[in-house]
């Protein structure tokens, strides 16, 4: 009975001690602040921060899967689109000759993130025995597969011109540009939308570092760093690969949704080779197998191209698209590019090493062990 009230005196101890600690403080302060953002923002900022919200979503998605397991996958942006026109068709009324199945919104948003889910599990077989160099060639027939489907399923996805994106609905309130007003500042599509972002980033977010911490966690890393060794301890390593697959397919497939609901029109350029690249870029400036890490990443990334373009006059050698010169575009990923390439020589770890690095004690030995001799 003794040893269980110490037990609870030193949990609460150290539950006080996380309250009390400089961290602690850090984040809620930042919580705060991200939804105070949309009284004070304007729509171009916030609309940034969801670009943002949903690529740290996709990126958490392949950091599980290339990061964490090993698996370099290059068709990311295939199964963003499924999401994306997955709840364009389900959720659509068929206006303008498309096919739209007119389902509530909220159900579509799931059936299509669980439609990504099937289609990784369709390829998982695939993913489950192939490794590195090989499932990366693999992976990127589905870029050259999803982009044939997407110009000339006319009746599913628009052709070129891509299609409308139905706003969401849940619990009564309309993701578009009707206003609500709260605290009397006007709510629009973007600030409603802004909540929602947070919402499933943090859940995305909480889920994949849940994962990583446990059990499923040593044994993809386990795969990732000793392959062969995993598999004698009796890590059915198969099997994990195909599920961590469909797992970041679902993770592409809620940022396609996600992204779509932002864009309010799904455009079949935009899901191509650059996405994919992209979304590698992010885990490896981020830090691969690192969640904070690959939010980092996809904001790096993702708001680079927006900011060149927001002050494309006020920079040298930029100049704004049309007028020649290097275009916003262009200059995001020289810069993007060169800071993959620093990190992999100087900075394995990426943002999230730096992180970490910082905040390891700086003492110069490391406490001795009671039976360590002195």
């Amino acid at each position: 009975m003794s040893e269980v009230l110490a037990r609870g005196r030193e949990s609460r101890s150290r539950s006080r001690t996380a309250l009390r600690s400089p961290r602690a403080y850090v984040w809620a302060a930042g919580a705060v602040l991200l939804l105070a953002l949309p009284f004070y923002l304007d729509r171009f900022w916030l609309q940034a921060g969801l670009f943002a919200m949903a690529a740290a979503i996709g990126a958490i998605g392949i950091n599980l899967l290339t990061g964490a397991t090993g698996q370099l996958s290059m068709g990311h942006a295939f199964f963003l689109a499924i999401g994306a026109y997955g709840y364009c068709v389900l959720a659509g009324d068929g206006e303008g000759g498309l096919t739209g199945l007119g389902l509530p919104t909220w159900i579509a948003a799931a059936l299509a993130v669980g439609i990504a889910g099937l289609a990784g599990g369709l390829f998982s077989p695939i993913a489950g025995r192939l490794r590195g160099a090989y499932l990366g060639i693999a992976t990127l027939a589905l870029i050259f597969i999803g982009q044939h489907v997407l110009f000339n399923a006319h009746d599913l996805t628009g052709g070129s011109n891509g299609r409308d994106v139905p706003p969401l609905s849940l619990f009564g309130i309309t993701f578009d540009d009707s206003e609500l007003v709260v605290a009397a500042v006007p709510f629009g599509a973007s600030e409603k939308l802004w909540y929602a972002g947070l919402a499933l980033l943090l859940g995305c977010g909480l889920f994949a570092r849940g994962v990583l911490r446990g059990r499923p966690g040593r044994a993809m890393n386990a795969i990732r760093d000793h392959r062969i060794a995993a598999g004698v301890i009796g890590v059915p390593v198969a099997r994990y690969r195909a599920g961590v697959f469909v797992l970041s397919s679902m993770y592409a497939g809620l940022a396609g949704v996600l992204l779509a609901l932002v864009f309010q029109r799904t455009v079949p350029d935009y899901f191509g080779m650059t996405l994919s690249l992209e979304y590698l870029a992010m885990i490896v400036i981020g830090g691969l197998g690192s969640v904070a890490g690959a939010v980092a990443g996809a904001a790096v990334v993702s708001l680079l191209p927006q900011l060149l373009t927001r002050y494309s006059d006020a920079l040298p050698l930029v100049s704004a698209p049309g007028t020649g010169g290097i275009t916003p575009g262009e200059a995001s990923r020289y810069l993007y590019g060169a800071a993959v390439v620093a990190v992999v020589l100087f900075l394995p770890g990426g943002l999230a090493g730096i992180a970490a690095r910082r905040s390891r004690p700086t003492s110069g030995r490391a406490p001795v062990e009671s039976g360590e001799e002195r």
